[in-house]
């Protein structure tokens, strides 16, 4: 165990004894481990000092989630630096066995959390979708915001990096010139905006637990047709949302344009493999 692992624990919780720690998944960047103390069991993840940021707006979120959604999500206790490192400290959740009707409260919450809503689309603060910054400049209308802090900032990243063409960004400002006749107009929704099978587990109580959230109010089909997007979810987890907060005709046709954003985002984050799904979405609609 590292003297660094100590002194987090020790700093929040100074009478804590530290029992043992495992190393866990904390994502592509991050070093993440289990901390089993006398008290509780704690979940921390640590990172270069400069990222700290990226930990102080997930602990904003979480404490977002926590307070407007039923969804469970870990509880978090602190994001600070300490020995030129920044980290986030929450509580662990426990992995159980998934209750008899899991997949339908998990869409019916989902469903609870989308009813939340705000005058605009975005947040009072950025915050990242991976390791990359989100942008949730406040607007009014979800197309602009979609356009603007969405798609344009990914757009301009993949550019500098040499990894899309200059006809590929024409094909999207041609889907943007007819995107509202696309996409229904919807209330501003809260997301937890990374919300696929990584990101959810089966906690103790067989409920469903939410973690590395990238909060902000969206378009609810952003999120239904992100959890799509690697596998998708059970089909009673959308036909409980469906039962609960009823989708517009044709979504199923509007996947694939709510997720060019996190497709876009996969080919700044990993490269251009990701290209081909993004190109028969824009030969289809632009």
């Amino acid at each position: 165990m590292s003297d660094f692992i100590k002194k987090v624990i020790q700093t929040h919780y100074p009478d804590t004894k530290i029992l043992s720690t495992q190393s866990v998944s904390g994502g592509c960047i991050n070093n993440a481990v289990q901390v089993i103390t006398d008290n509780n069991p704690y979940f921390l993840k640590w990172n270069r000092p400069e990222l700290s940021g990226m930990f102080s707006v997930e602990k904003q979120g979480l404490a977002i989630l926590n307070k407007h959604s039923s969804i469970i999500s870990p509880q978090a206790i602190a994001s600070d630096t300490l020995e030129n490192k920044s980290y986030l400290l929450t509580e662990w959740i426990s992995k159980g066995t998934p209750n008899p009707q899991f997949w339908e409260d998990f869409g019916k919450n989902l469903a609870l959390q989308h009813k939340v809503s705000s005058s605009y689309f975005g947040l009072d603060h950025d915050n990242f979708i991976g390791s990359l910054p989100q942008s949730n400049k406040q607007h009014t209308s979800w197309y602009d915001f979609f356009i603007e802090e969405r798609l344009t900032p990914q757009l301009k990243l993949a550019t500098s990096k040499n990894l899309i063409t200059k006809e590929l960004v024409s094909k999207f400002e041609s889907l943007f010139n007819h995107l509202e006749n696309l996409i229904p107009n919807e209330n501003p929704a809260l997301l937890h905006g990374d919300l696929w099978s990584g990101n959810f587990i089966i906690a103790e109580s067989g409920e469903a637990a939410i973690f590395d959230p990238a909060v902000y109010f969206g378009h609810r089909e952003t999120e239904l047709a992100f959890t799509k997007l690697f596998g998708g979810f059970d089909q009673r987890f959308y036909s409980s949302y469906q039962d609960n907060y009823p989708i517009q005709h044709g979504f199923e046709d509007r996947v694939d344009i709510h997720n060019l954003y996190p497709l876009l985002a996969h080919v700044n984050l990993f490269g251009s493999s990701y290209l081909s799904g993004i190109i028969q979405t824009l030969n289809r609609f632009s």
